[in-house]
């Protein structure tokens, strides 16, 4: 091999792959910008757009946007379309789920390490990797005979190292409380770990954004939850999903989505959800109050439960908000903790005059801007 480079990082899934680098130093959201049957980039734009992931090493700085990325990736592995491993600038949470979910359900998995900002800025032009737990290689060309690992490999770590438990925590994992508690409680403590919390908490209701249909693999994740006895511990409501249940051979809708979509929303009301179908769960009389630790997947929902609600809540990415839902349990980090609440960046807005609507979403795409992962303060609108 000829100029062969070694970084090391943190592995958020353990594994190894080997394979043609495809590098991108803008993030790719899975929903909407991949298609879950083919592995292609469909964000016309991205700078990957028409690039298929299948195989290959998907170096990207992280994620972005939608909560459903997760079971695109998900469907993706299921598929055999995924990328060979990701190689993240920063931990991704809703990705790596993705992964674990379809490790834990089917078996199937793939790599995922973590190598910072300023290493991750090293990988352009590159041509090949491997990646080897915490190791990232980078080769100008590789051997004939090298073969890369299946993503098929599979390394289930113990997932309630370094947390605290209550007994009741214990015996969901230990089954007591049924197969499906004790599958979720697994994934919920690997998030944890990874998250770096070392105690769970107890969660009100929950919002759960994993109903909408993304393929096969969201529907068979859904459905064998249900046969493995699977009941919600809380009060537990659903995002809109994929079709319009009554209505949607009326709407001229394709079987070959009507079905598995509905069938989709009648898996999760199985598991003892409410039939709400709605993305704007804070207009229904269930609508959490002050200080209240909820679970609510669907990014406009957690803006809004946080900030105008004051509720605490992170923005959880499908199946893990399910995976609480049936345990009660949320790891105790982020928005959840009063310390992490705090704004720090104050933006002050002069005085406004003449406002319509369109300034509002310009103003919140540039105080996103401006803000990334640090929660703002906005003043100056108090009178508009």
């Amino acid at each position: 091999m000829s100029g062969i480079t070694s970084l090391s990082g943190r592995s958020l899934v353990e594994g190894a792959a080997v394979g043609p680098l495809l590098y991108a130093d803008v993030g790719l959201s899975f929903w909407g910008g991949v298609d879950p049957f083919s592995g292609e980039v469909i964000d016309r734009h991205h700078p990957l757009s028409g690039e298929c992931l299948a195989g290959r090493i998907l170096a990207i700085p992280s994620g972005r946007g939608s909560c459903t990325g997760s079971s695109v990736l998900m469907e993706l592995i299921s598929n055999g379309h995924a990328p060979a491993a990701l190689v993240l600038a920063e931990a991704d949470e809703i990705l790596t789920l993705g992964v674990l979910v379809a490790q834990t359900l089917f078996e199937r998995s793939l790599p995922v390490l973590c190598i910072g900002k300023e290493a991750f800025a090293g990988l352009r032009g590159k041509a090949f990797a491997s990646v080897n737990g915490t190791h990232l290689g980078l080769f100008d060309a590789l051997p004939a005979d090298t073969d890369a690992p299946s993503h098929r490999e599979v390394h289930v770590e113990d997932s309630s190292n370094g947390i605290e438990l209550t007994e009741d925590d214990r015996a969901l994992l230990d089954g007591h409380h049924g197969k499906a508690a004790q599958v979720a409680m697994q994934i919920v403590l690997r998030m944890a770990q990874l998250q770096g919390a070392v105690q769970l908490i107890d969660i009100t209701q929950a919002h759960i954004d994993g109903c909408i249909y993304t393929g096969p693999a969201s529907l068979r994740f859904a459905q064998q939850l249900v046969e493995w006895g699977a009941k919600v511990r809380v009060p537990t409501t659903l995002n809109s999903i994929s079709v319009d249940q009554r209505r949607w051979r009326e709407l001229g809708i394709d079987p070959a989505l009507g079905v598995p979509a509905s069938a989709l929303g009648d898996a999760y009301m199985a598991m003892g959800a409410q039939l709400s179908f709605t993305c704007a769960p804070y207009l229904l009389d269930s609508a959490p109050k002050a200080g209240e630790q909820i679970v609510w997947a669907e990014s406009n929902a957690v803006v809004y439960a946080n900030s105008v609600l004051g509720a605490r809540t992170l923005k959880y990415p499908d199946y893990l908000d399910i995976c609480i839902a049936l345990t009660g349990r949320a790891p105790l980090i982020g928005c959840h903790l009063e310390s992490q609440r705090k704004a720090r960046l104050h933006i002050e807005l002069p005085p406004l005059a003449d406002l319509d609507d369109a300034f509002y979403p310009l103003l919140g795409y540039h105080v996103g801007a401006l803000a990334g992962s640090r929660i703002p303060l906005v003043s100056g609108l108090e009178q508009h």
